[in-house]
């Protein structure tokens, strides 16, 4: 008889993505556990879950696990960045103290790559989204009713020639071109906030005058980017945003970008009179 997979541990944090990373587990009839993240799971996730841990409660969370048995690690929705001291009081005793600051001290890939290295150091194997829920992400080509024109497909090019110049500095994952200029790219206030700005910049005066023409929400994942817990992804609030922002469309990295709830994100692209597309990008 074939031997049973060990179940994966869906570690649940804010948001709607928990909950569609179930539905994609369960469809695929794949055996799942669901560890809440107390403070941030949404009701719905909290009552499914076999247990709730605090966000910085790592020997909970180990303990737990240990009497779950060898299993692959999930994470998934939203956490706060949490204050590197909280970070270093927490885990003193998991690690070097000095290798925990140098962790602490760098960009938030960093910091989350380490935060996965506490569980790795303990046995357990962590998968991404884009892994064991393939069918959340963006398929290749154009999604909805509409197409980019000439001058979005040229903000495109130097959205993406942009943030794959910029991957090296652990900047954004995101930037709204309009041709040959950048209007904005995203630092550490997400994308909705530089879409926020873009507005500002790109239609004038006060945020509502016209925008400039092929004006484009390009999002790719960085080049090195850890996907386990920073993969790119949009939904409808996105799509909202880049229509206030003056923006023709939203061009994203087909297989390498989760769309929340892709058929309401499509219809709100195409309310709005937005393209959607997802670009084939080699590595």
């Amino acid at each position: 008889m074939r031997a049973q997979p060990a179940p994966l541990v869906l570690v649940a944090g804010a948001g709607r993505l928990p909950e569609l990373v179930a539905e994609s587990l369960d469809r695929a009839g794949r055996p799942f556990r669901i560890l809440a993240i107390r403070g941030f799971a949404e009701r719905t996730m909290r009552a499914r879950a076999e247990a709730c841990v605090d966000l910085l409660d790592i020997a909970g969370v180990l303990a737990i696990l240990k009497a779950w048995g060898p299993v692959s690690v999930v994470p998934a929705g939203g956490v706060a960045r949490p204050n590197p001291a909280a970070i270093l009081n927490a885990a003193a005793a998991l690690r070097n103290r000095d290798a925990l600051k140098a962790i602490a001290g760098g960009g938030d890939d960093r910091l989350l790559r380490g935060a996965l290295a506490l569980l790795e150091e303990n046995g357990h194997a962590v998968v991404g989204v884009h892994e064991v829920a393939p069918d959340l992400l963006s398929p290749e080509g154009v999604m909805g009713r509409h197409a980019p024109d000439a001058a979005a497909l040229a903000s495109i090019g130097t959205g993406r020639a942009l943030l794959g110049a910029l991957a090296p500095y652990d900047v954004g994952q995101a930037a709204v071109v309009a041709a040959q200029r950048a209007l904005t790219v995203e630092g550490p206030e997400g994308t909705d906030r530089m879409l926020a700005r873009a507005r500002a910049l790109g239609r004038k005066p006060f945020g509502f005058g016209a925008s400039q023409p092929g004006t484009v929400l390009v999002k790719v994942a960085k080049t090195g980017q850890d996907l386990r817990v920073d993969l790119p992804a949009v939904g409808p609030r996105t799509v909202a945003a880049a229509a206030a922002a003056g923006c023709a469309g939203l061009a994203i990295q087909a297989g390498f970008t989760l769309i929340i709830d892709r058929p309401a994100t499509v219809a709100a692209a195409d309310r709005a009179g937005l393209f959607l597309i997802g670009l084939r990008i080699d590595a």
